[in-house]
């Protein structure tokens, strides 16, 4: 059975939080395919496949590096939502630095990314930019960090790349 709708994202931190935000707004599963393209270059070969049985509706959700490559690949007729440096960023900006530690404490990983903060080569680093290392140090991580983060976004106030692509393909 083909899905009504399709949206393409580079990897599994990414499909886990649409898949979270999918469930929440009510979604029911099958309706929309979220494929992991284990890397941007990947898109062409992802839409190609689709094209002979092409869903109703598709969509592309991106970091920013790779904006004007899924544009060009993706073309005019598929929209390309443009995450502002990347996905994690728009989730710890919108949830905030106390909420974030909040999921991590309910974890019990605080102390962990206190740790790493204190690190000599961590020292005098962002909040945020401890954080994102935090995140991706782990195999697992940020697909497990990036559904629960999910979890906690108000969906009247999702960031804005999050709402186009989930209202592009009817989520």
């Amino acid at each position: 059975m083909t899905p009504a709708a399709v949206v393409l994202v580079e990897g599994a931190s990414d499909a886990a939080v649409l898949e979270t935000l999918a469930r929440r707004r009510g979604t029911p599963p099958g309706d929309v395919a979220i494929v992991v393209l284990h890397g941007y270059t990947n898109l062409g070969t992802a839409l190609a496949a689709l094209a002979p049985a092409a869903p109703d509706r598709v969509a592309v959700l991106c970091d920013a590096g790779a904006a004007a490559y899924c544009r060009r690949v993706a073309g005019a007729a598929v929209p390309v939502r443009v995450c502002d440096a990347d996905l994690e960023d728009e989730l710890l900006r919108a949830l905030g630095t106390a909420r974030v530690h909040a999921v991590l404490d309910a974890c019990g990983e605080l102390a962990a990314l206190h740790a790493l903060a204190r690190q000599p080569g961590r020292r005098g680093r962002g909040a945020d930019e401890n954080l994102r290392r935090f995140l991706s140090a782990r195999s697992g991580r940020k697909v497990r960090y990036g559904a629960l983060f999910a979890a906690e976004l108000d969906l009247r106030a999702l960031p804005d790349p999050l709402r186009r692509v989930l209202d592009d393909v009817g989520l």
